[in-house]
């Protein structure tokens, strides 16, 4: 008569008999519901915590593309001599011909958008209030063109009266007290050449549209200002800073770095990742110390399982005897109670993957009961940059925790396993 297939009906059967322990032995049944308890937690953890981090990175990422160009090119720094004191001091470069390089750069492949800006540094006071603020000078239609700024759903006012006036974040209009027709006054150091020096230069804009791009430092200090005041107003005339070029691509942005370069000879190219790439290597790395202690974590859980399986080997010592002098091999019942603890690691796997998703789907709204818990200050933007804390939800994710649970509750079984399949039935029933 042929042996059973490995893992035949009568097996889980066993297995699963085992778990349901008698009141008499509960025990094994506290440490077992221990286990899955603990299992369901870790993974519950280890899934919410990287769909948070993956969604914070995504819409760190967003905030940054959606409000910023994915590259810039300027010119850098030039000496200049003052005629009339000889002094020689250093001045940001400049793209005088910068229709010509704009159309250049527009014909590369991948780059989707180039836009001419005119970019300063001022002090903005409206009545008694004051702040530093960063002035981008461009056209309406290429403020139109960028996403998070010309929303409709979080901007205020009417943007097709920018030529008229000045587009400000929400956060120093906040701060200024402004409002849409509210006039805003702007200071810069950088003003008119005299025999004394350089004068202040004051002028007075009317707030047009108020926009929220969803990073704090953007709101709180970026004003945008027609291309043409611009120019007049930081003494640009005929020029501009720098470009501001958008690729296809985003991600694979530095592939443009020598096609610029080359459309406008001696210019520097700086991207979107060179800016925030420190960062965004932080966070990877963040990624990796998290997901190594939430797997520590489920090990911990997971060797809870070893300690009720060898409990639960301890008080079925005179069945393994019987089942063995029934005719059972060893590796029907290493099998049977590695059954025992695989039901116990797939049961509290399934539980953790669904309070895991549970619990990232409504992050936002456990992230509010927490504010309003702690008085509002669990999750300050000027810290973390973005407003909200997001979850994102990623298959790979859930399948790294899954697996990793998974195999580490099969292999906390195997010993325990080996340990009552390699049990003398002889001498498992003489001490019965």
């Amino acid at each position: 008569m042929a042996n059973p297939p490995p893992f035949s009906r009568y097996e889980f059967l066993i297995a699963w008999r085992y778990l349901r322990a008698r009141r008499a032995e509960g025990g094994v049944s506290t440490m077992t519901w221990i286990s899955l308890i603990g299992i369901a937690l870790g993974v519950m953890a280890l899934i919410a915590t990287l769909a948070v981090r993956s969604g914070f990175r995504t819409e760190f990422v967003d905030t940054i593309l959606g409000a910023n160009a994915h590259t810039t090119v300027y010119m850098p720094p030039q000496q200049i001599v003052n005629d009339l004191t000889d002094e020689v001091y250093t001045v940001a470069g400049t793209i005088p011909d910068y229709a010509a390089a704009v159309e250049r750069i527009r014909a590369i492949p991948g780059v989707t958008r180039a836009d001419p800006v005119v970019k300063g540094q001022v002090m903005a006071s409206v009545g008694d209030r004051s702040n530093v603020a960063e002035v981008h000078g461009l056209t309406l239609e290429d403020l139109k063109a960028i996403p998070r700024v010309a929303d409709p759903a979080t901007g205020a006012g009417d943007i097709a009266a920018f030529d008229r006036g000045i587009a400000i974040g929400s956060g120093i209009a906040r701060d200024l007290g402004a409002g849409i027709g509210d006039r805003v006054q702007l200071i810069s150091p950088q003003g008119a050449q005299t025999a004394f020096g350089t004068t202040p230069r004051i002028a007075t804009y009317e707030v047009v549209y108020i926009f929220t791009a969803g990073r704090y430092d953007i709101d709180r200090t970026r004003i945008y200002m027609p291309l043409p005041e611009a120019q007049s107003y930081f003494n640009r005339e005929g020029e501009v800073d720098e470009i501001q070029v958008y690729a296809a691509d985003p991600e694979g942005v530095d592939a443009l770095t020598q096609p610029l370069m080359q459309a406008l000879p001696g210019s520097v190219v700086w991207t979107w990742r060179d800016a925030s790439g420190s960062f965004l290597s932080a966070l990877d790395i963040e990624d990796d110390v998290m997901f190594v202690i939430l797997s520590v974590l489920v090990l911990i859980a997971a060797m809870n399982i070893t300690s009720g399986l060898i409990m639960l080997v301890k008080n079925k010592g005179r069945d393994i005897g019987i089942l063995r002098t029934m005719g059972l091999t060893e590796g029907a019942i290493l099998r049977v109670f590695f059954l025992c603890g695989a039901f116990t690691g797939v049961l509290g796997t399934l539980a953790g993957v669904i309070l895991g998703v549970l619990l990232a789907l409504n992050i936002d709204s456990i992230m509010a009961a927490v504010n309003w818990f702690s008085g509002g200050g669990a999750w300050d933007p000027a810290v973390r940059g973005i407003y909200k804390l997001p979850a994102e939800l990623r298959g790979i994710d859930i399948a790294k925790a899954v697996g990793l649970s998974l195999v580490l509750s099969f292999l906390v079984t195997i010993f325990p396993a080996r340990r009552a399949a390699r049990m003398n039935p002889v001498e498992a029933l003489r001490h019965e």
